[in-house]
C-alpha cells in the first residue's frame, strides 16, 4: 500500500503482536525408514497407518517498532493474508501425504511450528521480525519455536 511506509523516528521500544488462526488436519507420526513395529515403539498409537486428526491453533507472534503514522507494527491484514496462504496448504489435508514439507520428516507439532516459521520468516516487512510460532495440537500438547 502506498501510504504504508515505515516512519519510526522518535519511537522507541518494540511491541509484540500476535495473530491466532486455526486449521484442521490429519497426520500420522512415523518415519518411512522404520518398520511399523519400530514406529509404534517411538510414537505409540499415533503411528497407526490410518492416522488421526486434530483441530490445531496457530499463534504467530511478530515484533517491531510502532509506525508513528499508522500506529501499527504492521498492517494486520497483510499478516493475516500471509498466514492464510499457509493455512491453505495444511487445512483439511493429510499432512504426511499432501504437504511436501512433511515428506521426509515426521509431522510432529514441533515440525509444524518449523513449517510455519520457515515460510513466514521472509514474508514480513522491513523492521518487523518473526518472534515466535506456537502451535496447539490439543489443549495439552503445545509447541513453540523461536527460530
Amino acid at each position: 500500500k502506498q501510504w504504508y511506509q515505515r516512519r519510526v523516528r522518535g519511537m522507541s521500544g518494540k511491541v509484540l503482536l500476535t495473530r491466532v488462526e486455526q486449521f484442521s488436519a490429519a497426520h500420522r507420526l512415523f518415519r518411512r525408514d522404520l518398520t511399523d513395529e519400530e514406529n509404534f515403539e517411538i510414537y505409540g498409537k499415533c503411528s497407526r497407518a490410518n492416522g488421526h486428526g486434530h483441530n490445531y491453533k496457530v499463534e504467530v507472534r511478530i515484533q517491531g517498532v510502532v509506525d508513528e503514522y499508522t500506529g501499527m507494527v504492521m498492517d494486520i491484514a497483510i499478516l493475516k493474508k500471509e498466514i492464510q496462504l499457509l493455512l491453505d496448504e495444511v487445512d483439511h489435508k493429510f499432512l504426511d501425504k499432501d504437504v511436501p514439507f512433511f515428506a521426509d520428516r515426521p509431522s510432529t507439532v514441533e515440525n509444524i511450528c518449523i513449517f510455519f516459521w520457515e515460510r513466514l520468516e521472509n514474508k514480513l516487512p522491513e523492521g518487523v521480525k518473526l518472534q515466535k510460532i506456537k502451535v496447539h495440537e490439543t489443549d495439552k500438547n503445545i509447541a513453540a519455536y523461536k527460530g
